[in-house]
């Protein structure tokens, strides 16, 4: 760790939230000559590319200066009057639970920038595709970084537009159906989190999140809670996605180009989560735990049926689609994460945010290599890989193979990889959940749960063997193997996998102080 003066954190927090916007204006302007490539084209992707790697630099440098040894202090604050009638203020700050997230979201963002400035969105103009990008990029930072209700209303609603048009613009089939899918579910879920957060603000008397949090709640009466949680939990519960509320994801998801299937499942779905553990947990706990099993009920529902989702797309003559699994598996997986915060738990929680920053590098390889097999055989439909192109990976393409094969050993929960261990923090905090929770409701969700885990494993080894190892009589000839730049934008996720997955103390100890002391009232 480097030691930074807390005026230049502020500085870098302040350009990490600011930049992308700053840069997706820019990309919509003529290039200066000097800057010209070969074609526009080429010199706004480029533009993407630096943009998105400023920003990343910028997340990785205030990371190296946070004080790790209080991880639990919100750090970089930049606390500023906005619009001093209602007492909304542009207060920002991160701590040990909003850190790795922020990074997260940097690091998804450039390496899909560099993806496609190597393999170039097929569609319109390259210039509004990086303007929403970056767009994107901005109001997902915001999130994690704002510490007033109403700005992180306004930077969650952000992140609708971008997606909406990647989706619709630059989409596959069926694109329009899924993005105005998306928009509906997503904005309908928005408008009733708005007046629980107003709710929240009118009887507190502020929107400010640290207040709030400090509070405990003791502010609020147990109806306002209640009421609050139910509205706010709904809004979140749509993003995250919670079943029965998740029908939107795997049609935007197949629909979707590679990268905004990357920056989907790697981190917009994390904002309904961090909501939870951000807002409703410590601003509002008599109410969060009044919902608490019924939560974790539609964890365990959403791990069981996206389990037997992904099963029912893998077998033979289903006629599957590849994106439409990975899909249905967040569903699944998140089901986790949604179980570990139920559990009102430290073990629980830490879990659910382990498990959040795994799936998000985990699947966001998977939607990586599931693009270069679309782009390689033009399908992504499992019984025209498995059979009708005999696509044995191992064979024609070893090292897209072997990254498809770890790709799915690390979603299914292997020990040693990331995945392994939200999981099982999760169920852990189900073991012995918090005071005045059932522990015999939660023992039946921990083992509902961990029969989930072998779902997973049985539909992700079936893709592998079907995908990987399957083949047609006649031989075919082989695959173009993994590119430079493919290696470039995967290598990082698939590292950090094996890092977090051998060395969990890097995680767990910036997120387990800021927990417990969320858990007890908030953060100073």
């Amino acid at each position: 760790m480097i030691d930074i003066n807390e005026s230049v954190m502020r500085v870098l927090l302040a350009l990490i939230v600011v930049g992308p916007l700053i840069g997706a204006v820019a990309a919509l302007l003529p290039a200066p000559p000097g800057l010209r490539g070969k074609s526009p084209e080429q010199s706004v992707l480029r533009h993407g590319v630096a943009v998105t790697g400023v920003i990343l630099a910028a997340a990785i440098l205030l990371a190296l200066g946070f004080d790790h040894h209080q991880p639990s202090r919100m750090q970089a604050t930049t606390d500023i009057s906005w619009i001093p009638a209602l007492d909304v203020r542009i207060h920002l700050g991160i701590d040990g639970i909003s850190l790795p997230l922020l990074v997260l979201t940097a690091l998804l963002t450039f390496l899909c920038a560099l993806y496609s400035y190597f393999k170039p969105p097929t569609g319109p103009s390259p210039k509004a595709f990086v303007a929403l990008l970056l767009l994107l990029e901005t109001g997902t930072l915001a999130t994690f970084a704002v510490l007033d209700l109403l700005l992180f209303f306004l930077a969650f609603e952000t992140v609708l537009i971008p997606m909406y048009f990647l989706i619709a613009r630059w989409g596959g089939e069926g694109r329009t159906r899924a993005a105005w899918k998306f928009i509906l579910f997503t904005l309908l879920g928005s408008v009733v989190m708005l007046l629980g957060l107003l709710l929240i603000g009118i009887k507190a008397g502020t929107f400010d999140m640290v207040a709030l949090a400090t509070d405990n709640g003791r502010s609020l009466t147990a109806s306002v809670q209640v009421i609050a949680v139910l509205a706010i939990g709904l809004g979140l519960a749509v993003k995250t996605p919670m079943w029965p509320l998740h029908s939107w994801l795997p049609d935007a998801h197949t629909s979707a180009p590679t990268v905004g299937s990357v920056l989907l499942a790697g981190v917009l779905l994390k904002m309904g989560t961090y909501g939870f553990v951000r807002i409703l947990l410590p601003i509002a706990p008599h109410g969060f735990r009044t919902f608490a099993p019924y939560l974790a009920a539609f964890a365990v529902v959403g791990i069981i049926y996206g389990s037997l989702a992904c099963l029912a797309l893998a077998r033979r003559g289903a006629k599957g689609d590849l994106k439409r699994l990975i899909a249905y598996s967040s569903v699944g997986h998140m089901g986790f994460v949604l179980l570990g915060i139920a559990t009102m738990t430290a073990t629980g929680v830490n879990g659910a945010l382990f498990a959040n920053i795994a799936h998000g590098l985990i699947t966001g390889l998977l939607f990586f290599l599931v693009g270069a097999l679309k782009d390689r055989t033009g399908s992504t439909d499992l019984d025209t890989l498995a059979e009708e192109t005999g696509l044995a990976l191992y064979g024609k393409a070893p090292r897209l193979g072997g990254l498809l094969a770890f790709g799915a050993v690390a979603s299914l929960g292997l020990p040693g990889l990331a995945g392994f261990w939200g999981e099982m923090l999760s169920l852990f905090g189900a073991f012995e959940p918090a005071a005045g929770l059932s522990r015999p409701a939660f023992l039946t969700f921990m083992a509902i749960g961990a029969f989930g885990t072998l779902l997973t494993a049985a539909y992700m080894l079936i893709v592998v063997r079907r995908v990987c190892m399957g083949g047609a009589e006649r031989e075919l000839p082989k695959l173009a193997d993994v590119q430079g730049y493919e290696f470039a934008a995967w290598t990082p996720l698939v590292a950090l996998t094996v890092v977090a997955g051998l060395w969990p103390r890097a995680l767990l100890g910036l997120t387990d102080p800021a927990v417990h002391q969320l858990l007890a009232g908030g953060t100073r």
